[in-house]
């Protein structure tokens, strides 16, 4: 297949890249490498894959329609899997107008590209964080996400509109993954086990909000990667039976699909700094603060679907996840 992948150099973009590759996929990658965090993690992510015979990088902006339409008109990719995207609950309530930008106006010019040029499935990255104010746990693809509690959750619950738009009227398949909390070896310095990581190793303290009661749905990068790869290879089709009151919100006439990709569990932030401090062998310095605005207090993954439609469910241990990343840290900080 030739895949176009959209945010190639960072943490998730990347990983698949190689998989996909690995696989014998013809990729091309494009990133705009902002400088939301340090541009060298991106650029030391993209040397694993970027001399690779079937990989092509171009540094493009989603936000740039003119480009985007032109690279989907030379390369006519048969999946699309759009990554790229502002980043962050906190940020986007400084910022939000950097989430429209972004995540509404550039997610409009990659549905397009695909519009335009018979694209066999794209798959895009939503968020955990679209569930929002819903308090039934753990969280369901069939359950109503109408109440975002950030600018960021309601950038990604507009993708799911729009992508379902567009598989209504031009009936392109499109398939929405919510991803929950993604750790691993070469994840974003602005994420908790990033952030936590090198505070301790630093002697500095780190934030404990909500005093470390709120508790995350932490999923594996690997875990993420093979779900990905998964329903890519499965685009969805028109529901015929599919009636407009069905209380299944995750699926449509249409062939449109939302699915978790998580991990099925709900771990205490004081657990994963616990975790933290074993891989290291360190203990930390924690500052207890409230409850910041724009979070929610737990997060929790129902993968049912998933798990019938792909036979795949995440599987690894917080333990184990972070164990990884440990060793990473090391190698890369040294």
């Amino acid at each position: 297949m030739k895949l176009l992948i959209t945010g190639a150099a960072g943490f998730i973009g990347s990983a698949l890249s190689i998989r996909l590759l690995d696989q014998g996929s013809t990729v091309i990658g494009i990133d705009n490498h902002n400088d939301y965090y340090d541009p060298e993690l991106k650029e030391a992510r993209l040397v694993r894959h970027i001399n690779h015979e079937n990989y092509t990088h171009f540094r493009m902006d989603i936000e740039d329609g003119e480009a985007i339409q032109e690279l989907f008109k030379k390369h006519k990719f048969d999946g699309v899997i759009n990554l790229a995207a502002q980043v962050g609950v906190r940020y986007s309530i400084e910022n939000p107008s950097a989430y429209i930008n972004t995540n509404i106006v550039g997610f409009g010019h990659i549905l397009e590209g695909c519009r335009l040029n018979n694209v066999g499935h794209l798959v895009y990255a939503s968020s955990s964080s679209v569930y929002g104010a819903n308090s039934k746990i753990p969280y369901s693809v069939r359950d109503n996400v109408d109440h975002p509690l950030s600018p960021y959750a309601a950038s990604k619950k507009a993708n799911e509109l729009m992508a379902h738009t567009y598989s209504h009227l031009y009936g392109l398949p499109t398939t929405g993954l919510r991803f929950f909390t993604v750790y691993g070896p070469w994840s974003r310095p602005d994420m908790a086990l990033f952030k936590f990581t090198k505070a301790i190793v630093a002697g500095e303290k780190i934030p404990v909000y909500n005093h470390g009661k709120h508790r995350r749905d932490f999923t594996y990068i690997d875990d993420i990667i093979e779900g990905v790869i998964r329903v890519l290879d499965k685009p969805p089709e028109q529901k015929v039976d599919w009636e407009g009151d069905s209380s299944d919100a995750g699926s449509s006439r249409a062939p449109w699909r939302i699915f978790n990709i998580g991990n099925n569990s709900s771990v205490e932030l004081i657990d994963f700094i616990d975790a933290i401090e074993n891989a290291l062998g360190i203990k930390a310095k924690r500052e207890f603060l409230p409850m910041q605005p724009g979070d929610a207090l737990e997060t929790y993954a129902d993968v049912d679907d998933l798990f019938k439609e792909f036979d795949f469910k995440p599987s690894t241990t917080i333990n184990n996840g972070i164990e990884n990343f440990i060793k990473w840290y090391k190698e890369y900080n040294l």
